[in-house]
């Protein structure tokens, strides 16, 4: 278990390599060694710069094909920033409208949500069941993307994106149709 872990801090540069301590261990235990443990040791000559630079050079070369030279790591780094749009820059935007026959129009809301585009989500003609779901899944996919949602008819919601503002020409068009009657 010992050597598993003594392994472990060599691989890592935690300890050094037991070559290191094999000849030394020898030296000492020389005259107490039975001759048949002799034969399965074998003695490793090298002069101690050499092991010590050997070491560095290991150590240094697995960091460099870990990590790369830190010249070429700046040479190689290259990155495009591109400013966000500020809502002053946004291009106007038009509300989507939404009429649900079934839960699995809440797809396209949160598509065009995300999208970045106001929807008006319609629930006057869908029956009760499906509208509660719809407005739980809304208030939801607007609490988590930091939109908001507000109700501008009885069962019409409207949900408008982070950085979104409906303009007044939009809410006009809006009324027109009839949706923006406020109860």
């Amino acid at each position: 278990m010992g050597s598993i872990w003594h392994k472990t801090m060599v691989y890592f540069g935690m300890a050094d390599d037991e070559e290191d301590y094999e000849e030394q261990t020898l030296t000492q235990q020389e005259g107490r060694e039975q001759p048949a443990d002799r034969a399965t040791v074998r003695r490793v000559d090298r002069s101690s710069s050499e092991k010590s630079s050997r070491s560095s050079r290991r150590r240094g070369s697995d960091f460099d094909e870990i990590f790369g030279e830190e010249d070429n790591f700046r040479t190689q780094r290259t990155s495009v920033v591109r400013p966000l749009p500020t809502p002053n820059e946004r291009p106007n935007v038009r509300v989507h409208l939404v009429e649900p026959k079934n839960f699995n129009d809440a797809q396209l809301i949160a598509d065009k949500f995300k999208s970045d585009v106001p929807v008006i989500l319609n629930l006057q003609r869908s029956d009760t069941e499906l509208s509660k779901r719809l407005i739980d899944f809304s208030s939801g996919l607007t609490y988590a993307l930091e939109g908001g949602i507000e109700r501008v008819a009885d069962k019409v919601f409207l949900l408008t994106p982070r950085n979104v503002e409906v303009s007044a020409e939009e809410k006009q068009r809006l009324l027109e149709k009839g949706f923006f009657n406020q109860f």
